[in-house]
């Protein structure tokens, strides 16, 4: 059995479920229809992002759940153009999250700045050059 090239689902474990639904609606995603009060799930374009209380879902991986803070990992939502970064963090901070860098160049080019939302989960928003965004908001990488 092998692992295909995908990652079909993306959920973030979240104290407060309503404050962090509220908070990605303001965003602009729309909640599916197969949400309830206990999960989040927004379609993302071939992947689903979900929202789960922190606690259950440490439960459910048999995992502590240990304080917040810089967990190893980041999510990245690219853009199309440089000028829609900085627009996309503030909008991000005008719905409860808190700007962590605002866009700035990267040494290896482009532009990019991060927000985090309202449960510290760290999304870095990005414009590359050198990344093809498609119809579907879909990144690829040059070959």
């Amino acid at each position: 059995m092998t692992m295909r090239a995908n990652i079909s689902f993306v959920t973030l474990g979240v104290a407060d479920l309503p404050r962090a639904r509220s908070f990605y609606e303001a965003l602009g995603l729309t909640l599916h229809p197969r949400s309830n009060e206990s999960i989040a799930f927004f379609d993302m374009s071939g992947q689903v992002f979900a929202l789960y209380a922190r606690d259950a879902l440490a439960e459910d991986a048999l995992m502590h759940n240990t304080p917040a803070g810089f967990g190893g990992v980041t999510l990245a939502h690219n853009v199309e153009s440089a000028d829609a970064v900085q627009p996309l963090i503030d909008a991000a901070v005008a719905a409860g999250g808190t700007q962590l860098r605002p866009a700035s160049e990267p040494p290896w080019g482009g532009l990019r700045g991060y927000f985090a939302d309202p449960d510290g989960h760290p999304w870095e928003v990005a414009w590359n050059p050198g990344v093809t965004i498609d119809d579907d908001g879909r990144a690829h990488l040059p070959s």
